[in-house]
């Protein structure tokens, strides 16, 4: 069998070079626009407007090194899935991956784990979202602002996958311009040279003139990571899109190659300005946000109302984002033959629309369960979901572990994007990763959610288990569907 053929099983049918249509039935819809804002974008979630300023009060200063602790372990794993998906794009990724390194069971769990994240995300964005625009037109109850928000963003998804792209390029547009221009403008104001600015008190002083760099110890440090490492979830979502691209290879190869300065300078560079603009422990950094709080420093007018837009577009974005990649995920699933049939098929526009209708249903579900049950049903959902990033994280640290050797034994020349210090460096991100999901356990704030989600875990993982031990006892073959 020759080497393309085999490496391919990893994740069902890439595109070829020369042949921008898919042989799974989805499209190359994705221009390269699309991909390069889809990465841009994908750093930048509503996390890092609303849920900084729990980070800034609860390390100080030194929230700049848990941003930058995680922000590592992003750029280490996205380097890692870079490599694995520059060598063969398919719409399951990482899931698709570890079905072939690590076995079925692993690919299925990982799988299922990630859809359900982004379908309790699709719940947690609408509500978001409503909140704001219930206060901008209150005529609208906040549930009709959840639906209506819900039914536009899947109407867009069930069109074309180009629809998809077409909003999340401008979605994504207007949050890296946001954050450009705020870093920007704060580091005028920081520098003394911003017209008309009327905070002459910022500036480097505000990084040590209350405490010190670490007024709440260095221990602060891991309860900031713990704060702040959800807020970069969605990094990976190029790579699921680039399956749907006339030139996947090189939109994966860009996007791991430029992960490292879209960190630096949306997450580390304005929460560098937040804490150079105000001391960082400012009652108006809590009240109002960092980032209104910020602007409201240096005199810029309507600085809370501006945010609400941007927030409420990045809120935009994730849902857009989420539903894509929960679709494609049971889409993946279902070619694999670990979801229904029906998630494998696709329209003439090369849309999913079983995959996208099932994960949207279920987040119509968690809106429902978070408007009636919001501290009981819903909240399990929330806290079962929490950790599962970081078990993504993980699991594509061991997956390229494994499936480096693969590419080499099948397809050598397909190793485009490498990570460095290999074999070293994974395994020290596996450490790390899997040391913060212990100290989570340890954490009062964090216990109830990792502890949830490892249960969640255990009965998906069991599950996966008892389908195997069914297909073996049917003489069904043990590898994953198109596997040789």
């Amino acid at each position: 069998m020759s080497a393309q053929p085999t490496l391919a099983k990893a994740g069902g049918n890439p595109v070829e070079p020369g042949n921008p249509q898919p042989s799974d039935g989805l499209q190359a819809g994705l221009k390269n626009r699309h991909l390069s804002m889809i990465a841009i974008g994908g750093v930048i979630g509503a996390g890092l407007f609303v849920g900084s300023s729990g980070g800034i009060a609860a390390a100080g200063p030194a929230i700049l090194l848990s941003y930058t602790l995680v922000g590592a372990l992003v750029v280490f794993v996205m380097r890692m899935l870079g490599e694995m998906a520059a060598a063969n794009p398919t719409s399951g990724s990482f899931s698709a991956y570890a079905d072939r390194a690590l076995g079925r069971w692993a690919g299925f769990s990982i799988g299922w784990l990630y859809w359900f994240f982004w379908v309790v995300v699709l719940a947690v964005e609408a509500t978001a979202g409503a909140k704001i625009l219930e206060g901008w037109i209150p005529a609208v109850p906040q549930w009709g602002w959840a639906l209506i928000v819900m039914v536009v963003l899947t109407a867009t998804n069930l069109v074309s996958v180009s629809s998809y792209g077409e909003f999340e390029f401008w979605f994504a547009g207007i949050k890296v311009v946001a954050i450009g221009g705020f870093v920007v403008i704060g580091l005028l104001a920081v520098f003394g040279v911003l017209p008309g600015s009327d905070n002459p008190g910022a500036g480097f002083a505000h990084l040590t003139d209350s405490g010190g760099f670490f007024p709440n110890g260095p221990g602060a440090i891991l309860t900031g990571v713990l704060m702040v490492v959800f807020s970069f979830m969605g990094s990976e979502i190029v790579t699921l899109a680039a399956g749907e691209s006339a030139d996947p290879q090189r939109a994966v190869t860009k996007a791991t190659n430029s992960v490292i300065w879209r960190i630096g300078v949306f997450y580390l560079g304005s929460i560098f300005v937040v804490l150079t603009l105000l001391p960082w422990n400012d009652k108006s950094i809590l009240k109002d946000g960092s980032y209104v709080a910020a602007l409201n420093s240096i005199g810029i007018p309507h600085a809370g109302q501006i945010m609400n837009v941007i927030v409420l577009t990045a809120v935009l974005s994730c849902l857009n984002s989420g539903l894509y990649t929960a679709s494609r995920m049971a889409f993946s699933l279902g070619q694999r033959g670990d979801a229904p049939k029906s998630f494998a098929r696709t329209n003439k526009k090369g849309v999913p629309t079983a995959a996208i209708l099932s994960s949207v249903a279920f987040g119509f579900v968690a809106v429902f369960f978070n408007y009636e049950w919001p501290h009981t049903v819903f909240a399990f959902l929330l806290n079962s979901s929490g950790a599962v990033a970081l078990f993504v994280w993980l699991v594509i640290c061991f997956t390229q572990l494994r499936m480096r050797g693969i590419i080499l034994r099948e397809a050598p020349e397909k190793l485009i994007v490498k990570m460095w210090l290999f074999p070293y460096l994974t395994w020290a991100t596996a450490a790390m990763i899997t040391f913060v999901i212990v100290y989570m356990a340890f954490d009062d704030a964090a216990r109830v959610q990792v502890l949830l989600s490892l249960l969640v875990a255990a009965v998906v993982v069991g599950i996966a288990f008892i389908l195997e031990k069914l297909r073996r006892g049917r003489g069904e073959a043990e590898e994953p569907v198109g596997q040789a």
